[in-house]
């Protein structure tokens, strides 16, 4: 039997799609499963440091992965509305270009994700990024030691309630700008392994999401467990707003998205890789 390294996040979306899988409700297909749930950039840098065969990564990291992994047509969260958002500690503030005495600090969570990647994009230049734990961010933002931050997950429904400002949605920023939906995480798998083993991870995880989405009810304990939120109202919000027709199968739609993020994000990529060279495009696994 084949064991399979595999890491998700903590976040509802993820809980949701893997709960069959977690709780053996659906046909393994003869793969044994370790799985391992972490915070995105845990995810992130233990995937560059080889730990796992199969993860849930920021489309960011994969840029930076491209050449010895491919992402599965499902799992991933891509989408209109799913955008992070850039909170100000205090109200009309945005990001500007000052002295380095006097530089403004935004928080993201974490150097490889997809919304660093953005805060780049729109707002380059501009702060001295300090990258910390995704459920940190808002309560550093209401202590004020921090003057924005790129907020992700339960949050996006929450920012009113800690009386934060809204500088911009930059996921409807993106919109704007390229008409696609946002790629903002996806499932990468090994290029080593054999391509049968990889058709059969993913034809497990598409089985593990279709379980969950005939019966979400079904999902809410494992979701419970992991949630920085627990009201079952918020979780479902979440699913509702990141779980879509694109994360059962990426799509036409879904590739092209990620061909711009490729195209938009190669030179942040190329500044970022320690050994510089072209960046290699996002792959997506034909079944």
């Amino acid at each position: 039997m084949t064991t399979i390294h595999l890491a998700i996040s903590t976040c509802p979306n993820d809980t949701f799609a893997f709960h069959a899988l977690l709780n053996g409700l659906v046909d393994r297909r003869g793969l044994e499963f370790h799985v391992e749930l972490l915070d995105i950039q845990q995810l992130n840098d233990r995937l560059f440091a080889g730990d796992f065969d199969v993860a849930k990564a920021s489309f960011h990291a994969a840029l930076l992965l491209a050449d010895s992994t491919v992402v599965l047509p499902s799992g991933s969260a891509l989408g209109f509305g799913v955008g992070p958002l850039l909170l100000a500690a205090r109200q009309d503030e945005r990001p500007e270009h000052r002295p380095d005495d006097q530089q403004q600090t935004v928080l993201c969570p974490g150097q490889h994700t997809t919304a660093a990647l953005l805060f780049q994009l729109f707002h380059p230049n501009t702060c001295r990024m300090e990258h910390t734990i995704f459920s940190d961010i808002m309560p550093r933002l209401q202590n004020q030691t921090a003057d924005f931050g790129v907020c992700i997950h339960e949050g996006r429904f929450t920012w009113q309630q800690q009386g934060l400002s809204l500088v911009e949605d930059l996921g409807t920023r993106w919109e704007t700008e390229t008409g696609s939906p946002l790629p903002l995480g996806g499932i990468l798998a090994r290029r080593s392994l054999p391509e049968e083993t990889i058709a059969n991870v993913q034809a497990v995880i598409c089985d593990s999401l279709q379980f969950a989405q005939r019966d979400p009810a079904s999902a809410l304990p494992t979701m419970r467990q992991h949630a920085q939120e627990f009201d079952d109202d918020v979780l479902m919000q979440h699913v509702d707003l990141y779980v879509n027709d694109w994360t059962v199968d990426l799509g036409d739609t879904g590739r092209a998205a990620l061909a711009e993020l490729s195209r938009r994000g190669q030179a942040i990529v190329a500044a970022e890789d320690s050994k510089p060279q072209t960046p290699v495009p996002l792959e997506v696994f034909r079944v």
